[in-house]
């Protein structure tokens, strides 16, 4: 079992930075990779991007390649999400999310443990 738990959400301004944090816990919790997903009012659940265990290998949605950055620090059982030039579309819930294997599979039904997600919203 792997425990996640999101936080660092909030309400921002167009342009501006915030940045997430999944802290995490488990047997072998620091062997999984991780994924952030994110989900508006009314639509699907988004992958974001995605991280393996060590940290040494990332993969991005288009939508947020060049402004968001995925990195962990298994010393602090902790993974981040840096997002920068904040939009009104980046808007919603963003869930963390853990899997056995490092995957550029988008679709969510692939991460076995989720956490209760932290709510970030943009204002323009």
């Amino acid at each position: 079992q792997v425990q996640l738990v999101e936080s660092g959400g909030g309400l921002v301004q167009v342009g501006e930075s915030l940045r997430l944090s999944c802290a995490f816990s488990g047997r072998f919790a620091s062997n999984y990779a991780m994924g952030w997903f994110r989900q508006a009012p009314g639509k699907e659940r988004e992958f974001v991007g995605t991280i393996n265990w060590s940290g040494g290998v990332t993969y991005y949605a288009d939508s947020v390649k060049g402004r968001f950055t995925i990195s962990r620090d298994n010393a602090k059982n902790t993974v981040y999400l840096q997002m920068n030039s904040l939009k009104p579309e980046d808007t919603a819930v963003y869930y963390c999310a853990a899997r056995g294997s490092y995957s550029e599979n988008y679709l969510p039904g692939g991460y076995s443990y989720w956490g209760q997600g932290t709510q970030v919203t943009v204002s323009s």
